[in-house]
């Protein structure tokens, strides 16, 4: 087996600057470099990992800890996440906490135990635990998707109506997606085309996204001058079952809603099951808009009209976040929110080829979003 002393001979240099260019601690004239590089690929040298991180006191590696990971949303993340850390030599630690907090706790504290630089996490509705761990141990860390303010931290987390949307300040850098504005986006367009009454399939209570796509649904009311029914309000819990169940209850309201938003990917294809069942057909006899655009929304008859989230974007700017925070630990904590699209088909009730359009929404007011445009591609969930 090569070692880095062979490589250092070979490429007529020291074993320091072999260091330093596997290491990127130094700069290396780009000759230099490559001969370096050069030496490493015949002789088929591999770095020891192990013997580096006793000395550096670094794995470079990321723990990630997602939930879902099966739903193509978080699968994309996962992808804009992996491709990311192996571009800045990292490698990837995956743990699923079931958004389960108990859970979430135990599997964060094993990847803290394994050693990893750093942390991406998408919280779960009750993130105390989470917190606490994270800022006791001072674990450099990314909270991602959902956000958490300064007040989880402590023992007791205040209660807050559904829909309220916290306005205390961040302990941890976080990476999200807009949510109220896109919300307000798609509520706003079906009360454009005549619907007075607009149900909502809401997720999971407790999570940021639940709560910022209930404050965008009501700000698209009160803009429209639409009264805000609490009945027209569901939690489908952020799941295909769930909503299936909360669509058919709004629909079994004395005066029910003509036209439907739900609020992710999954709780879409509840609903979708609930109005099979009960014979009603998009958009005929409800309109639906959903937040989460998914490979086949496109192939559903008809086209979903939806909010496509940046995916695989969020993934890889939490890593550059992350790597930026094990940089600079002193750095102030941020927020960093990415800009969404309008998709428009036809699920809304406009008739096929009107004005359809994909791009990004506008920033919502007082966020601080990335400058990076969100890129027109076929595949976002």
């Amino acid at each position: 087996m090569a070692t880095m002393a062979d490589v250092a001979r070979a490429a007529g240099v020291s074993v320091a600057t072999v260091s330093h260019v596997l290491n990127a601690t130094r700069p290396v004239l780009p000759h230099t470099r490559q001969a370096v590089l050069d030496a490493v690929d015949t002789l088929g040298y591999t770095p020891n990992t192990l013997a580096r991180s006793l000395v550096t006191s670094r794995t470079r590696s990321i723990g990630l800890a997602v939930s879902a990971i099966s739903n193509p949303y978080f699968t994309e993340i996962l992808q804009g996440v992996e491709a990311a850390a192996l571009e800045a030599g990292y490698s990837l630690l995956i743990a699923d906490p079931h958004d389960d907090p108990a859970h979430e706790r135990k599997v964060v504290q094993l990847l803290h135990e394994r050693r990893v630089d750093g942390m991406i996490v998408a919280p779960s509705a009750d993130p105390r635990g989470l917190i606490a761990y994270l800022d006791r141990h001072a674990v450099p860390a990314v909270l991602l998707d959902r956000v958490v303010q300064a007040g989880a931290a402590g023992a007791e987390a205040p209660e807050q109506a559904l829909g309220q949307v916290a306005a205390e300040p961040a302990l941890f850098d976080q990476v999200c997606a807009e949510n109220a504005g896109p919300t307000a986006r798609l509520v706003g367009h079906l009360a454009e085309l005549g619907h007075r009454r607009i149900g909502l399939v809401a997720g999971l209570p407790g999570l940021s996204t639940t709560s910022e796509r209930i404050a965008g649904y009501r700000q698209a009311l009160a803009a429209a001058g639409l009264p805000h029914d609490e009945d027209l309000v569901v939690s489908g819990n952020s799941e295909s079952d769930g909503a299936e169940r909360a669509t058919a209850a709004l629909l079994s309201l004395p005066s029910p809603p003509t036209a439907l938003v739900t609020a992710n990917n999954a709780m879409t294809i509840g609903a979708l099951r609930a109005l099979r069942g009960l014979g009603l057909s998009v958009p005929d006899d409800l309109a639906l808009g959903c937040f989460d655009d998914f490979a086949w929304a496109d192939l559903f008859s008809p086209r979903l009209t939806a909010i496509a989230q940046p995916s695989r974007e969020l993934g890889a700017r939490a890593v550059q976040v992350l790597l930026d925070r094990l940089a600079t630990p002193d750095r102030p904590a941020r927020t960093v929110r990415l800009p969404c699209a309008f998709v428009h088909r036809t699920s809304c009730g406009c008739p096929e080829g009107r004005d359809a359009a994909r791009g990004p929404l506008p920033a919502e007011p007082g966020r601080q979003t990335a400058p990076t445009p969100l890129p027109e591609k076929g595949t976002v969930s």
